[in-house]
């Protein structure tokens, strides 16, 4: 076996949590724990995405780079984050994962914990040193993020993390516009408690508060008279 595996069973290996087979492979020739699938992904990354945290810790533990990058310029990280592994985002936090690094599409870590509601690795990832206020590509915020999908426990650990309520997005969006425009009432009157402006127009001359269906707007009007 240890002659003739590719660097794409190695990968499967370690995706499907077959340690022993994987862990036999890699003693036997160092390098493999480095090879690429079609993807440009390595067995940490693979390992990351599924949940393994018997291959992370044998991979990291052979000094494996913990910041490689896929061809989309995910790391381990990024997808540990996006995935929801918590105890796995640890493991590469203690071995000196970037946390403020981007992908191909401008995303850190936090964007996905943010979009996909992990508070945990938020918390982790916040309280390490990650930016609340990095923005990607289309200049979204986590709390762009986190606030268009209502993530309300979310939304309070960034804005104690002093992430910043009116940055806007390239559609000149803030988190507001983006929480009032999807109904996300809690959300909205959340970021109104915490200063998001109700008066900031976006790209098409709309304010939060005219995005504001039903009774969203009287009630946001009220919290800032108030």
């Amino acid at each position: 076996m240890e002659g003739s595996v590719s660097n794409v069973e190695i990968c499967n290996f370690a995706y499907c949590g077959k340690f022993d087979e994987l862990k036999k492979c890699i003693l036997s020739d160092k390098s493999l724990a480095t090879k690429t699938d079609q993807d440009q992904r390595t067995a940490l990354h693979w390992a990351c995405s599924a949940g393994h945290t018997d291959i992370v810790s044998f991979l990291l533990d052979l000094g494996v780079e913990v910041n490689i990058k896929d061809d989309a310029c995910w790391t381990p990280l990024h997808i540990a984050a996006s995935a929801g592994r918590d105890v796995i985002v640890q493991f590469l936090i203690a071995k000196g994962a970037q946390l403020n690094c981007v992908n191909q599409n401008g995303c850190t870590p936090l964007h996905y914990a943010a979009s996909k509601n992990r508070y945990e690795i938020a918390r982790l990832l916040l309280e390490n040193g990650a930016d609340p206020n990095a923005t990607d590509k289309l200049d979204s915020t986590p709390l762009h993020r986190a606030s268009a999908k209502g993530n309300y426990r979310l939304i309070q650990l960034l804005l104690a993390q002093s992430a910043s309520t009116n940055i806007q997005d390239s559609e000149g969006n803030t988190p507001l516009h983006l929480a009032c425009d999807e109904e996300r009432v809690e959300a909205a009157k959340l970021l109104v408690e915490h200063g998001a402006s109700i008066y900031i127009e976006n790209k098409e001359e709309k304010t939060p508060v005219q995005l504001a269906k039903g009774g969203l707007k009287t009630l946001l009007q009220r919290i800032v008279e108030g």
